[in-house]
């Protein structure tokens, strides 16, 4: 993995929230009531997760999203600022509250529901607000977790200026060809990959997308076709079954390592050992490295 002399100026278009985990001893069945042991609530949402993944990597990162006029927005606001997240671009809303995230865990599994509320909100005027800013960006990070309207619209227009888009398609829901095309990378579940890109087996999916679909499974490990074989990587010290913002930290080290022109095999490598930092720590963002971590 090299590191360039360049900063990567990264904007990432996406939700935030506050999450509240319950810790239990089991996932609750349907009509089943379990005790929790333990309870606490982190900064979350796929868009700010990777805002500050990739800004403690090292990147100059331009944040745009959108949150309730509450305190919960106001902790959001404070805690991407300290993580040096411009928040320039962080809109305001009162016709909604901040959005929230209910996450049961129990042994490593996760049962999550999410509630969009102010991320809702984030629209087209918004993106071109930061127009400027798309046009000296390196790359644009985009999720599934605001309208497809607005994902499809950032992504326009980063390709109209030339600019690298990643894409992390997740909450799963299906994507437009003419998105999946323009886009220079997609990171997915194993498990989705029937709603993201319509019935076709995951082979079928890694050929035709070769260097550009990387599948994620629920062990740290990620699968891509390089044009000749299929390519399978795992962090052999990682034991820990997937938790919560693994796929933030993979997507948010893949796109350092592009940006800093690595190959697509090192940019995978140091996705997946980004990826298992995190299960270090609770929460979605409390575990991720900085880039101090891969210089000492």
């Amino acid at each position: 993995m090299n590191f360039s002399s360049e900063q990567p100026k990264i904007i990432v278009v996406g939700s935030s929230s506050i999450d509240l985990v319950l810790e239990t001893e089991k996932l609750p069945l349907p009509n089943e009531t379990v005790l929790a042991v333990n309870s606490d609530s982190y900064f979350g949402g796929k868009g700010a997760n990777q805002a500050v993944g990739t800004s403690r990597l090292g990147a100059s990162v331009y944040f745009i999203g959108c949150v309730g006029m509450d305190p919960l927005g106001q902790q959001i606001m404070r805690n991407l600022v300290s993580e040096n997240v411009n928040v320039g671009f962080v809109h305001e809303t009162d016709q909604e509250a901040t959005g929230t995230a209910y996450v049961t865990t129990c042994n490593g599994n996760a049962a999550i529901v999410v509630v969009p509320a102010a991320n809702k909100y984030l629209n087209k005027s918004h993106i071109d607000e930061a127009d400027k800013y798309f046009h000296s960006s390196d790359l644009v990070l985009v999720q599934l977790e605001v309208s497809m309207e607005v994902v499809e619209y950032a992504v326009q227009k980063a390709k109209r200026y030339g600019k690298k888009v990643g894409l992390y398609a997740s909450p799963a829901m299906r994507v437009r060809d003419e998105v999946l095309a323009s886009v220079d990378f997609i990171v997915a579940k194993s498990s989705e990959l029937y709603i993201i890109f319509g019935e076709e087996r995951r082979e079928e999916v890694l050929t035709k997308y070769f260097n550009k679909v990387f599948v994620r499974d629920d062990t740290n490990s990620t699968i891509y076709f390089d044009g000749t074989e299929m390519k399978y990587y795992r962090n052999d010290k990682d034991k820990t079954v997937y938790k919560m913002g693994m796929g933030d930290a993979f997507t948010s080290g893949f796109a350092i390592a592009l940006c800093h022109g690595n190959t697509i095999e090192d940019c995978v490598k140091f996705g997946n050992e980004v990826s298992s930092r995190v299960s270090g720590g609770k929460g979605s963002q409390t575990g991720l490295p900085r880039i101090s971590d891969f210089l000492s």
